[in-house]
């Protein structure tokens, strides 16, 4: 006998999977992913370099995942788009436009955090 227990782990397991796919389709295929997992990175080993405070390191997490999402979700709202009328249409454009308003929105944000981290920390060396 099946208890809703196990099928509730075995559920959660299954949507990891699915999770994880997507996870990796988007890093296999999307060039604007590529782009910011390398970002993500460069900025990862900057961290290390200016040995940055614990906070500093739980913004910077922060504001990567957020771009990543946002880069994400962007790519998806595409894909449907570009799925549903693979041909150019008015709507269609403004609808991807808008879409790629969010990773624009995100990639400020993190600038604007890179900022108050890194600044400081260059004027330093000089």
């Amino acid at each position: 006998m099946k208890n809703a227990e196990d099928s509730f782990v075995r559920g959660r397991i299954r949507s990891l999977k699915f999770a994880f796919k997507g996870a990796w389709l988007l890093l296999t295929t999307e060039d604007s992913i590529k782009a910011q997992v390398i970002m993500a990175i460069i900025i990862t080993v900057l961290g290390c370099f200016f040995n940055i405070s614990n906070i500093e390191w739980m913004l910077q997490f922060l504001v990567i995942g957020m771009v990543l999402v946002a880069e994400s979700l962007n790519t998806a709202v595409e894909k449907i788009a570009d799925f549903v009328h693979p041909d150019y249409h008015e709507k269609i454009g403004f609808i991807k436009d808008i879409a790629a308003g969010a990773p624009t929105f995100a990639g400020i944000t993190s600038l604007i955090v890179a900022g108050f981290i890194y600044f400081p920390k260059i004027n330093l060396l000089f």
